[in-house]
């Protein structure tokens, strides 16, 4: 009797994520829920000013309080740490000199939390205090005091290009506009507060450290740096996470801190920080000038741009020296244009540092981009939709700033957004107070060029099989609710023709799992998923050829159907678990690598220019409608719906892919409507839930999704990015439908009411 015989496939289907049962049962565990009866309570001293020298800090009281084990100052690490080899000029402890107000100056493990805060209390801090500047404006001043020696002026990074004749471009525009536009600071406010535990081993001098972390490779380098150990003797295991959105893509000062407590005290100590502190560590969006200008002609092709960029960076540089490159390499690869030049800086101020956030480095650009694109059609007569098609690129490609295009769908999501929403027909008649407005984005799938360069692949995947015929995938990429974990599965299984459940998976163990950058810049799917797709087919033709020597058949006469493997003169086959048993007969338990490595750093000879960043190997395309109405009484903005196309390459889970693309507009309708952090002289008054104003389910309208499918050659089964894309064209879409509604045009985020109100006193800008 013939064995039932038929690969399972399971790319392109809507799938569980695989880490769903844990997180909806509460069985998962994240940092927070890691304490061990023996973990001591660790507490930070924060800086009460923006800036300052340290002229004293006494911890004598401190430490002579019953229940104290350790208690640490800058004086107990002298080296910096930071994302990029060139930009480590932060403590993980205040030394000599504090640069923004809630900057860690001390900390405390002791045998309890009350215990801990009445050892903080008692700690004296003395100080002179300096000139401190909270915006860029007036960090950038003459005469103002520079945070860093090493950075003349506050500026932390000047990065400038241009390319193509833009003076030429300009002249032959038929219409040349400028305008300048102002993005707040905003925050990540993922769901968990930053969290770790750290447990110090003093007889083999060993450390195990557990933090919330996107990146845990770069936490175990940064580790070994501030500690000054050896990598082997560092152990770095990442628990869930809940949500990181770019605030967790660089190793924090809390993951450093309590490392480094754990040694003082010879033990393990447990770090959970308040949400109030979680504010202060950052790393969120910079706020943002944007002077944008562009020429256009009377077709809808654009001719020239020129963008003058102003992060105010906050105290250290982080993950900003990329972000004011991205700012600008970025303009490229959404639409075919020649000409452009850029001028960005990044400004040091006496504010919490920023750093990379979802969209990173795209996000307040596009804003501007499309607006000012939206209001010169208008202007023109011009349809929103036939502008955008005037100026698509053709795949393949390279743009003039040799980022590379393999796929690209935009015209399709064009298509699909302009129908939905009945653009042609509701467009301008939707009557009064309401408006429809559209806008384009896009994003990198992973940059080729990683934070630390070390000459290994970009990624790497271990599949491990071994006598009860499971399969282990093992892998350093980081699961953060992003549902990567289950996409890689999906990879492996796909491969074999085996169903999911054959397959458990192992992520972001240092002593278990390979070496992986972490899961920034949407680059797990497609580099993680092409190294499991490697590993899985190597796998693949290691159980052929044992189902072959046992069937006495040739490795290309064998058929891989899942859990049976026959030979084409064989009616029955073997099982899957009779093939691994082959398999393991001679070799014992398999273990097969696969790897993914991205395009070189240059092309023909040429480096990449003008982005500094690297290429991608594909971007993502996203285009959108919005539908608006507005309050004329209050000025309060109030999204109805929300149409969004997202070209993914190929949605290998659309269910994930459907929840990450809604997750992207979501958060772009909070940077839109109300996400704002402030500061009263340095200290933040809106680091809370209640006055930082997150969009609720209440404000949340309907989001209806349409994926399409590009097929990127590159990508693993022609998928490419989807959790971003989408994400940066929203708030241009929604200034576009408030201009439609009310006639001005906001060119300030966020659009709160107040800032509305004042537009629609003064006749605002036309739209």
């Amino acid at each position: 009797m013939n064995r039932v015989a038929a690969p399972v496939s399971s790319i392109g289907l809507s799938q569980p994520l695989v880490d769903g049962p844990e997180k909806v049962t509460g069985r998962a565990r994240y940092a927070a829920d890691l304490a061990s009866p023996q973990a001591l309570v660790g507490r930070l001293l924060r800086s009460p000013v923006s800036h300052a020298e340290i002229t004293a800090l006494d911890t004598s009281a401190a430490r002579r309080i019953p229940g104290v084990v350790a208690v640490i100052t800058g004086d107990d690490c002298d080296e910096t740490f930071g994302i990029l080899p060139i930009a480590q000029n932060e403590y993980p402890l205040a030394r000599g000199r504090v640069r923004y107000r809630g900057e860690p100056l001390a900390a405390v493990a002791a045998v309890d939390a009350e215990t801990a805060q009445r050892a903080i209390d008692a700690i004296e801090f003395a100080y002179d205090e300096l000139p401190a500047y909270y915006t860029a404006a007036d960090a950038r001043a003459d005469g103002a005091v520079e945070l860093h020696a090493e950075r003349p002026g506050n500026i932390d990074r000047h990065a400038e290009f241009e390319l193509g004749d833009v003076d030429g471009g300009f002249e032959a525009a038929d219409l040349v506009r400028e305008e300048t536009y102002h993005c707040a600071e905003i925050c990540q406010v993922q769901s968990e507060p930053h969290a770790v535990l750290a447990d110090y081993d003093a007889e083999r001098d060993r450390i195990t450290v557990s933090p919330s972390t996107q990146v845990p490779y770069y936490v175990h380098l940064m580790l070994a740096k501030t500690l000054k150990m050896e990598k082997s003797r560092i152990r770095v295991v990442k628990p869930y996470i809940g949500g990181g959105f770019g605030c967790r893509t660089e190793a924090l000062n809390v993951d450093l801190i309590c490392a480094l407590l754990a040694r003082a005290a010879k033990g393990a100590v447990r770090i959970v920080a308040s949400r109030e502190e979680t504010f202060i560590t950052h790393r969120g969006r910079p706020e943002t000038g944007l002077r944008l200008k562009i020429g256009l002609k009377q077709d809808g092709t654009i001719t020239a741009v020129e963008c003058h960029a102003v992060q105010r960076g906050g105290a250290y540089s982080g993950y900003g020296l990329v972000t004011i490159l991205y700012n600008g390499s970025l303009l490229y690869a959404l639409y075919d244009i020649e000409a452009i030049r850029y001028e960005g800086f990044r400004v040091l101020t006496n504010t919490p540092p920023c750093g990379a956030m979802r969209g990173h480095g795209t996000v307040n650009a596009r804003f501007a981009f499309e607006n000012l694109l939206d209001a010169m059609a208008a202007e023109m007569g011009l349809d929103a939709f036939a502008v955008r098609r005037a100026n698509m690129l053709k795949a393949p490609t390279f743009t003039t700033n040799d980022l590379m295009i393999n796929s690209y769908g935009l015209p399709q999501c064009l298509d699909w957004v302009e129908e939905a929403s009945g653009w042609k027909e509701r467009k301008g008649r939707l009557g009064p107070n309401r408006g429809l407005g559209m806008a384009c984005s896009h994003y990198i799938s992973g940059a080729s060029k990683p934070v630390n360069w070390t000459g290994e692949p970009h990624a790497t995947v271990h599949l491990k099989v071994d006598f009860d015929g499971s399969i282990t995938l093992l892998t350093g990429a980081a699961e953060i609710g992003q549902g990567s974990s289950t996409v890689l599965v999906q990879c492996v299984a796909e491969v074999l023709g085996l169903d999911m459940s054959r397959i458990r998976i192992i992520a972001a163990d240092s002593a278990l799992t390979p070496k992986d950058n972490g899961s920034y810049s949407s680059r797990v799917t497609y580099m993680v998923g092409n190294a499991a797709i490697q590993a899985a087919t190597e796998l693949k033709r290691v159980l052929v050829e044992a189902a072959a020597a046992k069937l006495d058949a040739r490795p290309e006469d064998v058929e891989c159907l899942g859990e049976v493997y026959r030979a084409a003169t064989q009616d029955e086959g073997l099982a899957f678990d009779e093939v691994v048993v082959a398999a393991l007969a001679e070799t014992g338990t398999l273990t097969v690598k696969g790897n993914y490595d991205t395009i070189p750093e240059s092309h023909g000879g040429k480096k990449y220019r003008g982005a500094a960043i690297g290429g991608s190997m594909a971007f993502s395309y996203a285009a959108q409608a919005v539908e608006v109405s507005v309050d004329p009484d209050t000025a309060q903005i109030t999204v109805e719906k929300v149409w969004v196309a997202h070209d993914c390459g190929k949605a290998l889970n659309p269910l994930a892919v459907e929840g990450q693309v809604q997750g992207s507009v979501w958060m772009g309708m909070g940077q839109a409507l109300s996400e704002e952090t402030h500061y009263h002289k340095g200290l933040g008054i809106t680091s809370n839930m209640l006055d930082y104003r997150v969009p609720t389910i209440v404000e949340s309208p309907p989001i209806e999704v349409k994926i399409i499918e590009s097929m990127d050659p590159h990508g693993p089964f022609g998928a490419k990015e989807a959790g971003e894309g989408s994400l940066s064209g929203f708030l241009p879409a929604l200034a576009s439908a408030v201009a439609d509604a009310i006639g001005v045009r906001p060119v300030e985020l966020p659009m709160t009411p107040d800032r509305l109100m004042r537009l629609m006193e003064k006749g605002g800008r036309s739209g």
